[in-house]
C-alpha cells in the first residue's frame, strides 16, 4: 500500500466556531491519537483529505510543524447532504506494527444463471502489518452452484494478511431464484380482485329493504 502525504498543522482554536472558521477555509479539523500519547489536534487540507479517503484503510502521512508521523483514519464525519468531511480521528501507527482492519471483499464472474448470488458481507475483518494493509480480496464465484456457501475460511487473503473474523461467518451464498408468476396468472388474479370490489362497491349501494 503507498503512502498519502498530507500537511498538517497544529489547532489550538477548539468548539464549533474555530471549526467551522478552518471548513470555510476548505480545511479539516482533525485529532491524532494512539500510541499512549497526548491527543494531537491538526488542521487538513480539504481537498487533499477528500481524495485519500477514497482509499479505503488508506495510510496517511502527516508532516508539519511538529508533525511527522503515519496515521490510519478510524473515523469520519461527512455532511450528511454535501457530503464534505467535517472531521477525522486519526490512528496513530508504527511501520511493523499489525493492525486490524476491515477490508473490501469483492466478486468476479457470475453464478450459474438458475441460481441467485447473496453477498451477505461487503467487507471482513483481518490483521496485516501498518504499511502492507490489503486493498480488498476478490472471490471468484463463476459458475457457482445454488447451495453453495463461502465462508471467511474459503477467503483467499492476500500474502501477510491473516483472519479476525469468525472463520465460519458466512460471507455469500448462492440462492435459488425467486419464483415469479406468470403474467398471465397475474393478470387473472388481479381481475378477480376488481371483480370483488366492484361486487362489494354495488352491495354497499344498493337501498335496504323495507
Amino acid at each position: 500500500m503507498s503512502e498519502v502525504r498530507i500537511a498538517a498543522e497544529p489547532r489550538t482554536t477548539f468548539g464549533k466556531g474555530a471549526a467551522r472558521k478552518i471548513r470555510r477555509a476548505d480545511k479539516v479539523p482533525a485529532v491524532l491519537y494512539g500510541h499512549g500519547i497526548d491527543p494531537k489536534h491538526l488542521t487538513l487540507p480539504g481537498h487533499e483529505v477528500l481524495l485519500a479517503l477514497r482509499t479505503p484503510n488508506v495510510l496517511i502521512h502527516l508532516k508539519g510543524e511538529g508533525v511527522d508521523e503515519l496515521a490510519l483514519p478510524k473515523g469520519v464525519q461527512r455532511d450528511p447532504i454535501k457530503g464534505f468531511v467535517e472531521h477525522v480521528d486519526l490512528l496513530l501507527v508504527k511501520r511493523g506494527e499489525k493492525v486490524t482492519v476491515e477490508i473490501p471483499v469483492t466478486t468476479t464472474g457470475d453464478v450459474n444463471s438458475e441460481g441467485l448470488l447473496d453477498q451477505q458481507l461487503v467487507s471482513v475483518a483481518v490483521e496485516a502489518e501498518a504499511t502492507h494493509i490489503p486493498t480488498g480480496v476478490e472471490v471468484d464465484v463463476e459458475g457457482l452452484e445454488i447451495g453453495t456457501v463461502v465462508t471467511a475460511a474459503d477467503l483467499k487473503l492476500p500474502k501477510g494478511a491473516t483472519l479476525v473474523a469468525d472463520a465460519e461467518t458466512v460471507i455469500l451464498q448462492v440462492i435459488n431464484k425467486p419464483v415469479e408468476a406468470p403474467e398471465e396468472e397475474a393478470g387473472e388474479v388481479a381481475a378477480e380482485g376488481e371483480t370483488a370490489e366492484a361486487a362489494e362497491g354495488e352491495s354497499a349501494e344498493a337501498p335496504a329493504a323495507e
